[in-house]
């Protein structure tokens, strides 16, 4: 054993770092930078890869329509769902709704045809059908839309109902929606838009006057019944009077044709009887019997004795017989 001085000491006590080479160190240290900068430039290139897709992909719901537009103009419409791309920081895409949308129009008054104010509450259904007319014509913007509508449905509505009078109106309600909508038409086409319904919430009289005129209509009401009501009980009256008139003329006839009958049988009646008794014998006995008969209707109540002169009748034939 060589027994000596140690130059390191540090290198006998154990759990101690041995001396580094600064030339390893620095290796190490730049393969270190090259492993992180390679990292970087990875995670650059995932990141600029994710926008791009992220700029590229467009998702088209089942309820809206997808616009691209490039420099403004607008390249391509998709009008059914799914995925689509376009081109990235070039190409803008651009939503618009493809459902059937509400708009409740402002409270407005308007004047019929009798100079007469009613105010009207009303609200339409409508939806985009051209996207591209919409967007040329209206900016694409619901807003610009609704206020379009608004001036043509109110135009429309003011145009129908200044052709009705107010009992026309309120008695026609029902009828009014189809006629405003009718009125409008294809107006709204020009700006890629389709008007589906046109409906009424209210339609009633300011509140100053709207006793005055239902009284007044209750009153026009009431005299137009008590007129039909004159002219029903007039009809009637006519009606019973020709029907009793041709009760009695038919009456008349019957006791005329009755009569007649009767006269006809009487007659028939002494014919036969006139045949049958012809002779002399016949014609007695025929006598006798009417006789008899003459005799017990002559007989009421209790006391049964018949006077009779000599001259009667029934006297001569009971002394014939005699």
């Amino acid at each position: 054993m060589i027994f000596g001085k140690n130059p390191n000491p540090m290198n006998d006590i154990p759990g101690s770092m041995p001396d580094l080479d600064p030339q390893k160190v620095k290796e190490a240290s730049a393969r270190a930078l090259k492993s992180v900068g390679r990292f970087v430039r990875w995670l650059c290139v995932l990141v600029v890869l994710a926008v791009l897709l992220f700029n590229s992909v467009v998702i088209t719901p089942t309820n809206r329509y997808t616009m691209i537009q490039q420099f403004g103009r607008i390249v391509s419409v998709k009008d059914s769902a799914g995925v689509s791309f376009k081109i990235p920081f070039i190409q803008q895409a651009r939503s618009l709704p493809k459902t059937v949308l509400l708009y409740d129009l402002p409270i407005s008054d308007v004047i019929t045809k009798d100079k007469k104010t009613m105010v009207a509450d009303s609200f339409v259904l409508w939806k985009v059908s051209d996207p591209l007319k919409f967007i040329q014509t209206l900016n694409g913007n619901v807003a610009n839309a609704e206020a379009r509508i608004s001036t043509i449905v109110y135009n429309s509505m003011k145009n129908v109902i200044s052709s009705l009078s107010q009992s026309d109106i309120i008695s026609g309600r029902d009828k009014l929606a189809g006629a405003i909508f009718d009125n409008i038409g294809e107006s709204l086409n020009q700006y890629g838009v389709e008007l589906v319904a046109v409906e009424t919430k209210h339609l009633d009289l300011p509140d100053d006057n709207k006793t005055a005129v239902y009284e007044r209509m209750i009153s026009e009401r009431n005299n137009i019944a008590a007129s039909y009501q004159a002219e029903g009980e007039s009809e009637a009256k006519k009606i019973r009077t020709e029907t009793d008139m041709t009760i009695s003329i038919q009456i008349s006839e019957a006791q005329a044709n009755a009569e007649k009958i009767i006269a006809e049988g009487e007659a028939e009646y002494m014919r036969i009887l006139s045949e049958a008794y012809a002779d002399q014998e016949r014609a007695d006995f025929y006598s006798f019997v009417r006789a008899l008969d003459a005799a017990k209707g002559s007989l009421k109540g209790t006391d049964k004795t018949l006077i009779l002169s000599k001259d009667s009748p029934i006297a001569q034939i009971f002394y014939q017989d005699n």
